[in-house]
């Protein structure tokens, strides 16, 4: 951004004004040369471009906006700005069509630059996951920053919020899209989420100003960055009319990989991942298909390596579950333990991500 923070006043004001998006912008810029002789044309110019009815607006807005009084206040709430033309710029954003005006970050800014664009990955789906849906966006969102990517989302319920709080408990880093502005805590229930991302070193991240508070809209213009920010996009599940297909529609559009898991043909979150296999999607059944076909080889954790570590207890019950599910009662048979004992340890391994239940309510091993 200091290669060009002279001019940081004329995108943050293109980025304020309600109207002028994107592709306005970056027909401003290539018809005036550059955003500062774009932002101070005269009004007959300007018209050329936007129009009448855009052109009369924009100077009326141009005239009561106090970029200093903006700047105090995102100095305030802690957020930085970062310009379509800064070189800490996600550089895979600059490569989309429509690259935000500015991105507003809450958190750690630099991680949108310091990472490869490789190792940014999203996931994406339905916010009333099933119990299979949220099994399967935990051990994908967990894998997935375990052999290194950063995994991106959208904070909203369901299995954006899961594919976060896997992140996190795997003790990665994860960026949140929003589609309000970053200081807008949406939903009001993951506050606590959004605290920890920051906290963990992740970003919060919007193309809209601080204080733009929740428009239908504005989450389809957000779907665009969650793909564009990322090499693939994962749909996990999702219902006929999931939002996490118009992600799709977008990665598609941008070049990126769709990937989606199966789902059972009688959920009512099937259609999305399943239609999106039949339209073309690489259909996904572990971790290794994904890395497969980015040609990335990740020797996996070794059964040993996380056995050493475990208690006594621990270690029975790994040693049972390693070789196929079992429900509680089935590995009280086997190790003559008390039920209230084995539930401890369970908790434990589950919560060290060793662990989970799957679809048959089973307790089987995460590697």
């Amino acid at each position: 951004m200091k290669r060009i923070s002279s001019d940081l006043p004329y995108y943050l004001g293109f980025s304020y004004c309600l109207g002028i998006g994107p592709m306005k912008f970056s027909k401003l810029k290539k018809y005036f040369k550059s955003a500062k002789q774009a932002y101070l044309a005269n009004n007959s110019n300007l018209e050329k471009v936007l129009g009448f009815a855009l052109s009369k607006k924009f100077i009326e807005f141009r005239r009561k906006f106090n970029f200093n009084k903006e700047m105090e206040m995102l100095k305030k709430n802690a957020v930085t700005v970062l310009t379509v033309d800064s070189i800490d710029y996600p550089e895979s954003l600059k490569n989309i069509s429509d690259s935000p005006i500015c991105l507003y970050v809450k958190g750690n800014s630099a991680l949108l630059g310091s990472v490869s664009s490789d190792f940014f990955f999203s996931i994406v789906g339905t916010r009333k996951p099933t119990s299979y849906g949220r099994q399967i966006t935990y051990k994908f969102a967990r894998e997935l920053t375990e052999v290194g990517f950063v995994i991106v989302s959208g904070m909203a319920m369901g299995v954006d919020t899961i594919a976060h709080q896997a992140t996190l408990d795997s003790g990665g880093k994860t960026v949140a899209v929003l589609g309000c502005g970053v200081n807008v805590i949406y939903p009001p229930s993951n506050w606590q989420l959004y605290k920890n991302i920051i906290k963990t070193g992740g970003s919060v991240i919007s193309e809209f100003p601080p204080n733009q508070y929740v428009l239908k809209g504005l989450f389809i213009s957000r779907n665009r960055i969650i793909s564009g920010l990322s090499r693939g996009v994962l749909i996990s599940e999702g219902g006929k009319f999931s939002g996490a297909l118009i992600t799709a529609k977008f990665a598609g559009i941008q070049g990126k990989d769709v990937f989606a898991v199966p789902s059972p043909i009688n959920s009512e979150m099937a259609p999305a991942p399943n239609l999106l296999i039949k339209q073309g999607a690489k259909m996904v059944t572990s971790t290794q298909d994904i890395l497969d076909e980015f040609g990335i080889n990740i020797t996996p954790k070794k059964s040993k390596d996380i056995r050493k570590n475990l208690s006594d207890s621990g270690k029975l019950i790994f040693d049972i579950l390693i070789k196929c599910p079992r429900t509680i009662d089935e590995i009280a048979n086997e190790t003559a333990k008390m039920i209230p004992e084995i539930l401890n340890t369970i908790s434990v391994l589950e919560i060290n991500g060793i662990v989970e239940k799957n679809i048959e309510k089973k307790y089987q091993i995460k590697i």
